[in-house]
C-alpha cells in the first residue's frame, strides 16, 4: 500500500534531482554503431573480415574488388560453401555464427572469425548486399541489408559480400578516413597477410577496374609463397628456422642482420594461422637480434607459431590481432631460442658488392691523418691476440700465380671459364668449386677455408685475404671482438654465480612488488637474486648476480620486479651480464695499428670460421666483406 504524494506513489511523478541525467536504453540501431567502432576502422577493416569469412568457408580462390580504395566500395568474391538462403537473414544480426556454439568452442577456436559480429557491424555504417549460393541450391540468393529483401540471383557456388559507402551514415566517422592511395595500400596489406599464410588459396585484388595484385595458389615449398609476395629479396636476406620446444611448434623465415630496415614494416607474425601483433613475442625476437643489430634497425620476419588452441586466448580484441598466452614464459622462452640458434648456425655468408669508391676514399684518408677510421679503436697497450690455432702450412695460393705486374689474355681467359663452369654446375657453390689447371702449368691453390689465406693489412684496421671468390676484406677488431665475445658467453653459461650482500639491503616497495617477490621467488634466485618481504611494504636484497656487484642492487630488484610483474620473465640480468662481457671483449680485442704477422692474421681467419654470429660484432658492425672477382675486373674495366 502507498500513501499518496510520496514518491512511492506512481501516480506522483518524481523529478529527477538538479544535474541529474536518467539512465536509458540506447536504441538497437545506436548499439550496432557503436560496436561497428570496435570493429571498423577503415576499409581495410572490412576487407580483412570479409576475407575472414571467405578463408572460414572454405575458399581456394578470394577476389577482392575496391573503389577508390574501398570508401566507394569493397566487395569480396570466394568459391567457398556458401549461405543457404533461411540463414542469409540471420547472418546479418549480431553474434549470428556457425563458428561457436558454446564457452568450450571459444576457447579452442581454430577459426579466424567467431564473433559473429561483423558482417551487422558493417551493415549499420553502410550499404551493404550479400549474394550467396550454397552447395545443391539451383541458384544463388541476393539479400539486401537496409530493406531484408530476398530475390534470386545468378553467381556460381560462393558468396559475394558488397559494401557501398562506408561510413555514408556516420558523417564525423568517414572525415577521418585518408586518400584513397593510403586506403587501398591498407586494404592490400590485409590481403598479403592472408596470402603469406594460406599458400594454397589465390588471392586478387582490382582497384577501380584494375588488376593491383595476383597472387596464384601454390603448392609445394610452403615458403615459395614468401617469395612470392615478398619479393625474391626477402627470401635471399632470411634464414630458414624450424623448431619444437614445450609443446610450441615454431616455424618461418628470420632475416640476416645485415637484412634489417629501418622500419618494422617486415615482420609478419601468426599465432595458428591468424596475423597478430603480440609484445610477447616481439619481445622474444628483439633480444635474440640483440647482440647482431646496429643501432635502432629493425630484423625482417615471417613466423608461424603452431600453440594449442587451449593454450591461447584469441578473444582478447575486436580486430582479433591480440592473443594472450596461457604459458607466456615459455612462448618467450621457445622464440628466443629458436631465432637464437639460427642465427647462430648460419653460414658465413657476409655480403658482396661492398661499395668501393667512398668506403676506400675514407679509410685511405683516415691513413693519411694519421688516426684510425675508427672511433672505438686507439693507439693504447696492444693486448695479445690471444688465438691458439696455428695457421696451416704450405698454401700454394697467391705465390703460384704468374708473376708479372699484369695478368696475360690467357690468365683471363683462364680465369673466365672457370667462374662460367662453377656457375653453369647444377648446385655448385663458389667455395667448394674445383681448381682447373692454370694453361702455364702452374696451380692456384684453394684456401682450406670459407676466408681464405691472409694477405697482409691495410691502415692497420683491416686484413686483406684472398678466397676462391676474389678479395676478403676483414675489420680485425669487430671481427676479434665478437670471437672473444663468444668464448666469454660459452664461458659464462649455466647458472649465474651469486655474490651474497655483507648486510641486506631494504628497499621501500609497492604491494605489486611485494607480490611478484612473492610469488616468483623460484625464477628470481634461479637469476641470483634473493628478494624476499622483510615487513609490510618493504622487500630485502641479500644477494645479487656476482658479474653484477657493482650496480644498485635495490634498482636492479626492482627492473628484474618489474618485468616479472609485467611480463612473466626477466631478461634484465642476461641483458646486463652481456653487457659486461661485450665491454670486456671490446676491451680485449685487438685494436687498430696493432701490426699482426700473416701467422696471426690466419688464425684468426680460421677462428671466425669456427665462431656463430661471426658476420657481426657484438655492437652490429660487419666483421668481414667479400668482394667478388666479377666486381674487381669490373673495377679495372676489364674484358671491356
Amino acid at each position: 500500500m502507498t500513501t499518496p504524494g510520496r514518491p512511492d506513489d506512481p501516480s506522483v511523478a518524481v523529478a529527477a534531482p538538479r544535474g541529474h541525467v536518467r539512465i536509458r536504453e540506447l536504441p538497437d540501431t545506436l548499439v550496432s554503431q557503436i560496436a561497428a567502432g570496435e570493429v571498423v576502422e577503415r576499409p581495410a577493416s572490412v576487407v580483412r573480415e570479409l576475407v575472414d569469412n571467405a578463408l572460414d568457408a572454405g575458399a581456394r580462390e578470394v577476389v577482392v574488388r575496391l573503389v577508390e580504395g574501398g570508401i566507394r566500395q569493397v566487395q569480396v568474391e570466394d568459391d567457398g560453401s556458401g549461405i543457404v538462403p533461411d540463414d542469409l537473414a540471420l547472418a546479418l544480426r549480431r553474434h549470428a555464427t556457425s563458428k561457436i556454439t558454446s564457452l568450450e568452442e571459444l576457447e579452442a577456436v581454430a577459426t579466424l572469425g567467431f564473433r559473429g559480429e561483423a558482417l551487422a557491424a558493417i551493415a549499420s555504417v553502410s550499404e551493404l548486399a550479400v549474394v550467396s549460393r550454397a552447395d545443391d541450391e539451383p541458384h544463388a540468393w541476393r539479400l539486401d541489408a537496409a530493406t531484408g529483401e530476398l530475390a534470386p540471383a545468378a553467381r556460381p557456388r560462393g558468396t559475394t559480400v558488397e559494401v557501398r559507402e562506408l561510413f555514408g551514415r556516420t558523417p564525423a566517422r568517414r572525415k577521418f578516413l585518408k586518400a584513397a592511395a593510403t586506403e587501398l595500400a591498407h586494404a592490400v596489406e590485409v590481403v598479403r597477410r592472408h596470402a603469406l599464410a594460406r599458400p594454397g588459396v589465390g588471392f586478387a585484388v582490382w582497384h577501380d577496374g584494375r588488376l593491383a595484385q595476383h597472387w596464384p595458389a601454390l603448392a609445394g615449398d610452403p615458403f615459395e609463397r614468401a617469395r612470392q609476395v615478398l619479393g625474391p629479396g626477402f627470401a635471399q636476406g632470411t634464414l630458414a628456422l624450424k623448431r619444437e620446444q614445450a609443446g610450441i611448434r615454431i616455424e618461418g623465415l628470420i632475416g640476416k642482420p645485415e637484412a634489417a630496415r629501418a622500419r618494422a614494416d617486415q615482420q609478419y607474425l601468426y599465432v595458428n594461422g591468424r596475423f597478430v601483433r603480440d609484445r610477447l613475442v616481439g619481445h622474444a625476437i628483439r633480444q635474440a637480434y640483440e647482440d647482431v643489430l646496429h643501432g635502432a634497425r629493425q630484423p625482417v620476419y615471417l613466423l608461424f607459431l603452431e600453440v594449442a588452441p587451449g593454450r591461447v586466448d584469441v578473444n582478447v580484441h575486436p580486430a582479433k590481432v591480440e592473443v594472450r598466452f596461457r604459458d607466456s614464459r615459455d612462448v618467450h622462452e621457445a622464440v628466443r631460442r629458436a631465432v637464437e640458434a639460427s642465427l647462430a648456425r648460419r653460414p658465413m655468408t657476409a655480403p658482396s658488392a661492398m661499395p668501393i669508391g667512398a668506403g676506400w676514399s675514407a679509410m685511405a684518408e683516415s691513413a693519411a691523418a694519421g688516426r684510425s677510421p675508427d672511433p672505438l679503436l686507439d693507439d693504447g697497450a696492444q693486448p695479445r691476440l690471444a688465438l691458439s690455432e696455428p695457421p696451416p702450412l704450405g698454401w700454394p695460393f697467391a705465390a703460384a700465380r704468374p708473376a708479372g705486374p699484369t695478368m696475360g689474355a690467357a690468365d683471363a681467359a683462364w680465369r673466365t671459364e672457370a667462374r662460367v663452369e662453377a656457375s653453369s654446375a647444377p648446385g655448385a657453390s663458389p667455395v667448394a668449386m674445383s681448381t682447373p689447371a692454370h694453361p702455364d702449368g702452374h696451380g692456384l691453390g684453394i684456401a682450406p677455408g670459407h676466408l681464405g689465406r691472409a694477405l697482409g693489412q691495410v691502415a692497420g684496421a683491416f686484413v686483406l685475404a684472398e678466397n676462391e671468390q676474389g678479395l676478403v676484406i676483414v675489420d680485425m677488431h669487430a671481427a676479434h671482438e665478437r670471437v672473444l665475445y663468444e668464448r666469454l658467453k660459452a664461458a659464462e653459461a649455466g647458472p649465474p654465480q651469486v655474490q651474497a650482500l655483507l648486510l641486506p639491503l631494504v628497499f621501500e616497495a609497492s604491494p605489486t612488488e611485494i607480490a611478484t617477490a612473492e610469488s616468483h621467488g623460484d625464477h628470481l634466485r634461479a637469476l641470483g637474486f634473493d628478494v624476499a618481504p622483510l615487513t609490510a611494504g618493504r622487500l630485502a636484497v641479500r644477494s645479487v648476480p656476482a658479474a653484477l656487484r657493482d650496480a644498485d642492487p635495490a634498482e636492479l630488484a626492482r627492473g628484474v620486479l618489474a618485468d616479472l610483474a609485467q611480463e612473466g620473465h626477466s631478461t634484465i640480468v642476461a641483458r646486463a651480464r652481456h653487457d659486461v662481457l661485450a665491454s670486456m671483449a671490446c676491451h680485449g680485442a685487438v685494436r687498430a695499428n696493432r701490426r699482426l704477422t700473416l701467422d696471426e692474421m690466419n688464425a684468426l681467419l680460421r677462428e671466425m670460421e669456427r665462431t656463430d654470429r661471426i658476420d657481426q660484432c657484438n655492437h652490429g658492425r660487419p666483421t668481414w666483406r667479400q668482394v667478388t672477382l666479377r666486381e674487381l675486373d669490373a673495377l679495372f674495366w676489364r674484358g671491356r
